[in-house]
């Protein structure tokens, strides 16, 4: 008896207690916390929460279009089999799913796909208030170009423009209008008189000047970036308001104004870099600015701070070199940390080319980003709080477009009971973005937009 127990005893110390036992007595299979589904046009997808990482194997059948996987160590739970369910009709990309037990520690999930995807499977380590995460992205072959979205939102009902304009002079040629002029099989001429003239009578001088410059008129393009979204929720205030919500409603009401007006006769388009709730990577944001040559881009979200006591709205525009101040320098930290948390793919060797494509921001770029700052700061002061009195300046990853003026507009501090209760208010929504809207009209009135590149 005694010496079984000095065995026991030995095993214990030498690690060999598996053996004694049975491998299977000490192995648990993972537990699944949660499973996520975050459909859009841009992609696709599905997340798997759990207590320790999932290792997957997944195959593409081309016809009909299906991607199978089989996850180890995991069993059929309740969590597991609400996939099935959360898969929304109007998903894009994903016609439904379907979940069985493979084998006794493999689970397979088949995709039914509605079109032919380019999968991306990877694991995401434990981050902010996330387990082990293994996520799948499942972007469309044929991706959507940003230029047939505003191509869409261009051709779509378009509400009469502004009577607020400013008599800025407007440079002849305009690529973008040309190639949505082409795309909806209007001519430049057709195009121009239906994006010059508007649907109600126009409010300037008698002699109608806005008319006589229709021969010049430039499509004016703001991208506007709702921040986070999807996997990523952004900050959270003290009554659970969820800053990635806060921030698409702003945005999608500048969106609004911004369409209804018209800049020194030019015709002016919103361009969203989400509009709907998906995560999109720093750098993707920039891209997508890019690619419908936006003359600004316009980062929105909500500030949040250790301490409910901080307040007030903030600009803030890149800096090449040190922060303008510490508190911008952690809030750039704070910002960029969004695609650990939303979850990027970092196996994609795409990303790190972009990256190294972004650090070519100019001192130009800064330089007219820093005007288009002070315009939104100063209207702004005139609806709120203002958390400091100037542009601050930080190495934010999505304001680093080189050729792009660029801001990152913190509204208010959600972390703030009282600021939150504002942010959520359609008043105050409503009274920030004719500040943003004025803020943007001030500026082209002292920077008239220049021709485009006619390089795409």
């Amino acid at each position: 008896m005694h010496s079984e127990r000095r065995l026991f005893l030995r095993s214990l110390q030498s690690g060999t207690l598996a053996l004694t036992l049975g491998m299977h007595e000490l192995l648990r299979g993972a537990t699944l916390v949660a499973v996520r589904v975050w459909p859009s046009a841009d992609y696709s997808r599905v997340t798997l929460e759990s207590d320790v990482p999932l290792k997957a194997r997944q195959t593409f059948i081309p016809s009909p279009p299906r991607l199978a996987v089989d996850i180890e160590g995991l069993e059929l739970n309740p969590a597991l089999r609400e996939l099935v369910g959360k898969v929304r009709a109007d998903d894009p990309n994903i016609a439904g799913v379907r979940v069985g037990q493979f084998s006794p520690n493999v689970v397979r999930l088949v995709f039914d796909l509605k079109q032919a995807i380019s999968p991306q499977v990877f694991t995401l380590p434990p981050v902010a208030a996330y387990q082990h995460r293994l996520v799948f992205d499942l972007y469309p072959t044929v991706p959507p170009d940003p230029l047939e979205q505003l191509i869409q939102n261009r051709l779509g009902s378009a509400p009469a423009p502004s009577t607020a304009t400013l008599n800025t002079p407007s440079p002849a040629g305009d690529p973008l209008g040309d190639l949505i002029a082409r795309q909806s099989g209007a001519t430049p001429s057709t195009r121009r008189q239906d994006m010059q003239a508007p649907s109600g009578p126009v409010m300037d001088t008698p002699d109608h000047p806005l008319r006589a410059q229709a021969a010049t008129d430039r499509l004016i393009v703001i991208a506007l970036d709702p921040g986070h979204g999807g996997e990523d929720p952004g900050a959270i205030g003290p009554g659970g308001t969820r800053e990635k919500d806060v921030v698409l409603g702003i945005a999608q009401k500048l969106r609004e104004r911004i369409n209804a007006t018209r800049v020194g006769g030019n015709t002016m388009r919103a361009f969203m870099t989400r509009d709907a709730d998906f995560f999109v990577p720093l750098q993707v944001r920039v891209q997508k600015a890019r690619r419908v040559q936006a003359d600004l881009f316009v980062s929105i979200h909500a500030d949040a701070f250790f301490t409910p006591e901080a307040r007030g709205a903030s600009v803030f525009a890149l800096s090449q070199g040190a922060a303008s101040s510490s508190a911008a320098r952690w809030m750039a930290q704070k910002e960029n940390k969004a695609d650990l948390i939303g979850g990027i793919n970092l196996g994609n060797q795409d990303a790190h080319v972009q990256h190294a494509l972004l650090d070519m921001s100019t001192a130009a770029q800064i330089k007219d980003s820093l005007t288009l700052g002070h315009a939104l700061l100063h209207q702004i002061g005139g609806v709120g709080r203002l958390h400091k009195p100037r542009v601050e300046q930080a190495g934010f990853a999505v304001l680093k477009a080189p050729d792009i003026p660029s801001v990152l507009v913190e509204t208010a501090f959600i972390s703030n009971p009282e600021e939150e209760e504002k942010l959520r208010s359609e008043r105050y929504q409503d009274q920030l973005v004719e500040a943003l809207m004025r803020g943007i009209v001030q500026y082209f009135s002292r920077n008239p937009p220049l021709a485009r590149n006619r390089s795409t």
